[in-house]
């Protein structure tokens, strides 16, 4: 088991790899506690949850609304949880927002901490103290900082997941590789059977190269003014196609890694031999699919993308495998460049 600490100066965030999820219990206080999960993982795994009121949500991005939060909020009312509470998310990246989103407003502000359940949780989602849910087809445009107090990530748990929610994860592991940890990506491409085969050795060192590598960002920049910014990578086009194609969002993001990584390659940042490498691997694990958005929506989409900034955006671009940069462009290049390059032309 390792322990990953994140600190923002204004928070403590403390991130254990390898904990067995049942150790929770040691974590918590004796009173206070409401568990929110979704129904999935409460069939899987709600026996030996801890002995709080539990809340259950909709499994799916389509339980990322208010509707829901405010739902949540009136049974903790109802449950007593005042402003010493703490919520506990069990749960993936869905459980995660929701949880840390409820936790950020509840009576102003009251506790939150995770027991990580998917990989994209465990390598991303539940890590740095990002919350948000998403409105009408406008993915976590409501949002807020909210550090969690600790996250418990059991890479046996993941032994359940359903194969294209796995590997919906392992396109964010792939991303941190990309932007921050050559070497993790070389242990991916050279790996390959055994994260088929959800080896949990394996699966604990990656993910633990990619949440330090996800701390030392969030600790030195913990509201995405600068540095943190290139954790998005793959994310402008891929939240376009997650709103157009409703995929999965690991799957979107391996799109937008795709595009991203031929607007890297258009630009001199990366050779040819670099861009092979990148699709070939997003290839061996079957991330990519075709999207196609049309010409007529893909400017609509991608303008209300979080990242644009007037008439520009930024977008991330990767200067080498393991290096990634920032760069400021003009939304209608970002565009062209998809109609341009999207599946078919």
């Amino acid at each position: 088991m390792e322990k990953i600490v994140i600190n923002t100066g204004s928070s403590i965030s403390e991130i254990f790899i390898g904990a067995k999820w049942e150790s929770v219990n040691e974590l918590l206080p004796q009173s206070g506690v409401a568990v929110i999960t979704d129904n999935n993982i409460h069939r899987i795994y709600g026996a030996g949850f801890p002995d709080f009121p539990v809340f259950q949500v909709k499994a799916g991005e389509g339980s990322k609304k208010l509707e829901v939060i405010e739902s949540l909020a009136e049974r903790l009312i109802e449950a007593g949880i005042d402003r010493s509470g703490l919520i506990l998310g069990i749960g993936g990246g869905v459980v995660c927002d929701i949880a840390g989103f409820l936790a950020s407003i509840y009576m102003r502000g009251i506790r939150c901490a995770y027991v990580s359940t998917s990989l994209l949780s465990q390598v991303d989602a539940s890590t740095g103290g990002k919350n948000g849910v998403n409105l009408g087809g406008t993915k976590n445009i409501l949002g807020c900082f909210r550090q969690p107090e600790f996250v418990i990530c059991d890479q046996a748990m993941l032994k359940t997941l359903p194969e294209d929610e796995y590997f919906s994860g392992l396109a964010e592991l792939i991303k941190t590789a990309l932007i921050g940890n050559e070497k993790l990506f070389e242990i991916i491409e050279n790996n390959q059977e055994g994260i088929l085969n959800r080896d949990a050795e394996l699966l604990s060192m990656c993910i633990s190269m990619a949440v330090n590598f996800k701390a030392a960002v969030v600790s030195e920049d913990e509201k995405e003014s600068g540095l943190r910014r290139i954790l998005n990578f793959g994310h402008t086009y891929g939240h376009a196609i997650e709103a157009y194609k409703s995929f999965r969002h690991g799957y979107a993001v391996a799109s937008g890694m795709e595009l991203a990584a031929n607007f890297s390659l258009s630009k001199g940042l990366i050779a040819s031999p670099e861009y092979d490498r990148i699709i070939a691997l997003l290839k061996s694990f079957r991330l990519l699919r075709r999207h196609d958005i049309p010409d007529d929506q893909v400017s609509q989409l991608i303008m209300r993308d979080k990242k644009k900034s007037g008439s520009d955006i930024y977008i991330v671009l990767l200067d080498g495998i393991g290096k990634a940069i920032v760069d400021k462009i003009p939304v209608r290049e970002a565009v062209d460049f998809y109609r341009h390059n999207k599946p078919g032309n």
